[in-house]
């Protein structure tokens, strides 16, 4: 069985992955609408940035309940992650995720100015705020939890 990831290893596993994470949001025929998105971490939430006047754009303006997942691994020896279940709001002030972007890009070892230059046109942020948060780790289970 694997084991729930404490507190201090999601929050280093969301800070050390420049990857991509999964969206996922409810469309209008109430079909989930999934997507991989970049992203950083921002205290609490997950903040993912996207183009404005997207399917997702309007599916959390419509229902801000959304997940987020994050997993890495290539075997069942080492596969961890994270799914995130919250709210979700649209944030189209650049300003402060763009600068936290540029942290985070220097906090995994690359330089802050590889974070984005300025704000695309049309680029807003999907704010995320974990309500429920759900973890495992299948290359370290000596307990029983799930």
């Amino acid at each position: 069985m694997p084991r729930k990831l404490t507190d201090d290893e999601i929050k280093a596993l969301l800070d050390s992955r420049p990857g991509w994470a999964i969206l996922t949001t409810i469309d209008t025929d109430g079909f989930p609408h999934t997507v991989p998105l970049g992203y950083f971490r921002l205290g609490g939430d997950i903040v993912m940035g996207v183009r404005d006047s997207t399917r997702k754009v309007a599916n959390v303006e419509r229902n801000p309940t959304v997940s987020v997942m994050l997993e890495d691994g290539s075997t069942m020896a080492d596969i961890r992650g994270v799914m995130f279940q919250g709210h979700a709001r649209i944030v189209r002030n650049a300003a402060e995720p763009r600068e936290r972007a540029g942290q985070g890009a220097g906090a995994r070892g690359g330089r802050e100015a590889e974070g984005p230059p300025a704000p695309r046109r049309g680029a807003t942020y999907i704010y995320v705020t974990p309500v429920r948060t759900l973890s495992w780790h299948y290359g370290d289970s000596t307990s029983d939890e799930a």
